[in-house]
C-alpha cells in the first residue's frame, strides 16, 4: 500500500468517525426536540385549564416538581399580611399596566389544617412598593399556577434576608425567613385580578425552542464534512491517474 492510499484511507477512517459523532449530535438535538415540544404542550395544558383543588398537606411529601409545575390550582385560606416577603424583579414584557423595576409579593396562606402556602400575590413596581400591603384579610380563595423554587444563575445576586432583600423566589429560604411552621413544597402565581396591586397573572411561560435549528446546524456539517472528503478523494484519485 503506497504512502497516499495510506493518507486516503486515514483520512476516510476520521471522517467517517467525525461524520458519526456529527450525525448523532443531530439525531441527539432531534431527541430534545421531541421532548422540548412535549413539555411545552404540557404547560399549555396545565396553565390554561380549568383550575383544580391544589394536593392536599398530606399528599405533599409525595410530589415532583415535573409532574405539577404550572399546573393551574385553586386553595383556600387567609392570607398573612403581615408576614411576607418582596422579590425583586423587573417586567419587561408585562401582561398588565405595571412594569419595570418593582416587586414580586410572596405571602403565606393559612389553610384550615393549620398549614400554609407561598402564594406569590403579583408584581408591585418599585415606585409603589406601599400597594404591597393592601389584599383581602378575611378567608379567601386563590386561584393560580403551582410553581416550584426559581433557579438561581451565576448573575443571580444573594438573597439577603437579613436585610428583606431578596431575588429569587426560593420556596424554603422564604419559609425559614418567616419562620413559617409546615408548608407545601410549592408556591402558586396567582392569577390576573381585578383588584389593582398587587397585580397578579404575570408568570413568564417562555421556553425557547431552538434544537431544530441546532440539530440542522449538526447534520449540515456532517454533510459538509462528507463533501470535504469526497472533493479530497477525487483530487487523490486523478494524482494516481
Amino acid at each position: 500500500m503506497s504512502g497516499r492510499t495510506r493518507s486516503l484511507v486515514a483520512a476516510g477512517v476520521a471522517t467517517l468517525v467525525a461524520f458519526a459523532i456529527l450525525v448523532g449530535l443531530g439525531v441527539w438535538q432531534l431527541k430534545r426536540l421531541a421532548w422540548k415540544d412535549s413539555l411545552i404542550a404540557a404547560v399549555e395544558a396545565r396553565s390554561t385549564g380549568q383550575p383544580v383543588d391544589a394536593p392536599s398537606p398530606d399528599a405533599w411529601a409525595d410530589l415532583k416538581a415535573a409532574d405539577y409545575e404550572y399546573r393551574h390550582v385553586r386553595v383556600a385560606g387567609t392570607y398573612d399580611l403581615g408576614h411576607q416577603v418582596l422579590v425583586f424583579r423587573s417586567l419587561s414584557s408585562p401582561r398588565g399596566r405595571c412594569g419595570g423595576p418593582g416587586y414580586l409579593v410572596m405571602t403565606p396562606l393559612t389553610l384550615a389544617s393549620g398549614q400554609s402556602v407561598l402564594v406569590n400575590r403579583g408584581f408591585v413596581p418599585d415606585a409603589m412598593k406601599a400597594e404591597a400591603s393592601r389584599g383581602p384579610t378575611g378567608p379567601t380563595v386563590v386561584t393560580g399556577l403551582m410553581r416550584s423554587s426559581e433557579d438561581r444563575t451565576l448573575f443571580t445576586p444573594a438573597d439577603d434576608p437579613v436585610r428583606g432583600q431578596w431575588f429569587t423566589r426560593d420556596i424554603e429560604g422564604v419559609a425559614a425567613a418567616l419562620k413559617l411552621g409546615p408548608h407545601a413544597p410549592f408556591s402558586i402565581d396567582a392569577d390576573a385580578n381585578a383588584d389593582g396591586l398587587p397585580e397578579g397573572g404575570e408568570t413568564v411561560l417562555s421556553f425557547p425552542n431552538n434544537h431544530l435549528s441546532y440539530a440542522m446546524t449538526w447534520f449540515g456539517m456532517a454533510l459538509a464534512l462528507a463533501g470535504v472528503f469526497i472533493v479530497y478523494a477525487v483530487g487523490q484519485f486523478r494524482r494516481r491517474s
